[in-house]
C-alpha cells in the first residue's frame, strides 16, 4: 500500500535527513560533505 503524500507548508521548515544503507557513512571524505552541504545551502536559498 502506497504511503499518504506528505503535508507540506510553504516558508515552514522541513527536517530533512541523510543516511547511508545500515547506517554506512555516506561521504567519503570531508570535501565531499563540505560540497553536499553547500549544494543544500544553494538549494535552500532559492
Amino acid at each position: 500500500m502506497a504511503r499518504l503524500p506528505r503535508f507540506y507548508l510553504p516558508g515552514q521548515p522541513l527536517h530533512v535527513i541523510q543516511r547511508g544503507n545500515n547506517r554506512d557513512p555516506i561521504f567519503a571524505s570531508d570535501e565531499d560533505c563540505r560540497f553536499y552541504l553547500r549544494c543544500l545551502l544553494e538549494a535552500a536559498e532559492t
